[in-house]
């Protein structure tokens, strides 16, 4: 046979029972949800920042980052809704390199999926416990939501699985705020499909069960930028990029119309340091347009402790990416409150 069967894995309701969310944390989550809720439909004008490590590879850090944000949090409340990343799964290319807490716990060492799945609550949960913000995730294996819905306050699908069936099913089934990336082609018919289909009632196979989903209303773009046939870094932030997808959401059948510009990725180029300027130039454009401040509901921004990134290495730098280059912390804390002044 092909396939080593190593280690049975623990079902999602085992794994709740030992790292259980406690009725406290379930209410702040109800809450937090309905007002991220409330941003998607339009009934909150407060913007959405989803901000994070490209990749939370280290509780400690990650919830020293989060601590940090909590503390701004406060200062900006009013007109800013703070979404932290804490990205568990990492999308590989080519299936080669760190894929994430999720499959490596530590990432000097050999994978362990129990392991990183415990992990992934454990950071989670104390993220919640600690500062009262819930958090935004990958959805990068549609099978890892019975073990992490009761955490998660908003869920990305990324560029490489938008055009996937089984992934555009399951958000169906999702009852949180779930943002659709184009796809790395940058066609934004792709991404709306995405979203129509999210939007509306399946029937399917999930985790071996028979299942059948409402739709998510919910369901909204995201987008990151794109890459040429000649492998070069498109941008789709732009004013033009903005009104034609303002057009494109009229012309289909969609509720909530709604866009989170992701600042780097194919935005930026990977160059991290221009996610300050891009998000700058957001703010411009819907102070600019009607139609792009109706639709434009936030940004997301790659960050952590420490700017840059690092290789994997047994002498890591503390807080430092060891996936895609982030803005380090002074910058982003610059950054947020510069959102909240432009906004005004």
């Amino acid at each position: 046979m092909s396939f080593t069967y190593i280690t049975p894995m623990p079902t999602p309701e085992e794994l709740r029972e030992q790292l259980p969310v406690s009725p406290k944390l379930q209410e702040i989550k109800k809450q937090r949800d309905e007002e991220i809720k409330n941003v998607i439909t339009g009934k909150d004008d407060r913007f959405l920042v989803i901000i994070g490590p490209c990749s939370a590879d280290n509780e400690d850090a990650v919830c020293e980052y989060v601590n940090r944000l909590a503390e701004v949090n406060e200062k900006v409340k009013d007109t800013l809704l703070i979404v932290p990343r804490i990205y568990t799964n990492k999308p590989r290319t080519t299936g080669e390199g760190y894929k994430g807490i999720a499959s490596q716990p530590d990432p000097t060492k050999a994978p362990d999926m129990v392991e990183g799945l415990i992990a992934v609550r454990k950071m989670h949960l104390r993220a919640m416990e600690e500062t009262h913000l819930t958090a935004a995730d990958e959805m990068l294996y549609p099978e890892n939501w019975p073990y992490v819905e009761d955490l998660l306050s908003y869920v990305a699908i990324g560029a490489r699985s938008v055009e996937d069936q089984h992934h555009r099913l399951t958000v169906s089934g999702f009852d949180v705020a779930s943002g659709m990336k184009n796809p790395t082609s940058g066609d934004f018919s792709v991404m709306l499909n995405s979203v129509y289909a999210a939007q509306h009632s399946h029937h399917f196979t999930f985790a071996g069960h028979e299942v059948s989903t409402s739709g998510n209303p919910l369901a909204h773009t995201i987008l990151r930028g794109a890459v040429s046939k000649h492998g070069n870094s498109t941008q789709n932030y732009h004013y033009e990029d903005l009104i034609r997808l303002h057009a494109m959401y009229e012309e289909m059948d969609l509720v909530n119309p709604a866009t989170i510009i992701d600042a780097n990725h194919s935005n930026s180029g990977k160059d991290y340091k221009q996610q300050i300027r891009i998000v700058r130039e957001i703010l411009h454009n819907r102070n600019h347009s009607t139609e792009i401040r109706n639709l434009v509901k936030g940004v997301m921004i790659e960050s952590y402790l420490v700017e840059g990134n690092q290789k994997i290495s047994d002498h890591q730098v503390y807080g430092k990416s060891i996936t895609d280059a982030c803005l380090g912390w002074e910058d982003t804390e610059m950054l947020v409150y510069d959102i909240k002044e432009r906004l005004q």
